[in-house]
């Protein structure tokens, strides 16, 4: 809930900034930022110890409800845990449960952080809001 509200907060702050202030390439935010939208059912976790693997974390998450699908990202180099993992549940409901539930927890000595998921959206513009005179203007 906190978040979606943020995002309403960024999208009324956007569209009231004058047009001819803005370039075009920022003018595509609102669309990518839908604040009608519900969380996912994946979550982010952050923080996950290196000792942690897939089952471990499924073990963790499984009695907030069913877990679709697990994933740790590793170094491609080390092999070893980035830090930093997914976890997609069959329901919204359940997601929304784990993540009031564990933010914070601590997992094999670390406290986890976990926020909702976003939607790698491929083949999309990547819109980096920048404030202020761009260069060409000064």
């Amino acid at each position: 809930m906190m978040m979606r509200n943020g995002i309403e907060l960024l999208v009324r702050r956007v569209a009231a900034i004058p047009q001819h202030s803005v370039s075009f390439s920022f003018q595509v935010l609102p669309q990518f930022c839908t604040s009608s939208e519900s969380p996912s059912s994946k979550l982010f976790i952050g923080g996950v110890s290196w000792s942690v693997d897939e089952q471990s974390l499924k073990d963790a998450f499984s009695s907030f409800g069913e877990v679709a699908e697990v994933r740790i990202a590793y170094d491609k180099g080390s092999g070893r845990s980035r830090g930093f993992g997914f976890v997609d549940f069959a329901e919204k409901d359940n997601a929304l449960s784990a993540k009031d539930a564990m933010d914070g927890k601590g997992l094999l000595g670390r406290p986890l952080r976990i926020s909702f998921a976003l939607e790698r959206v491929r083949g999309g513009p990547v819109v980096v809001p920048r404030f202020g005179k761009s260069k060409r203007d000064r």
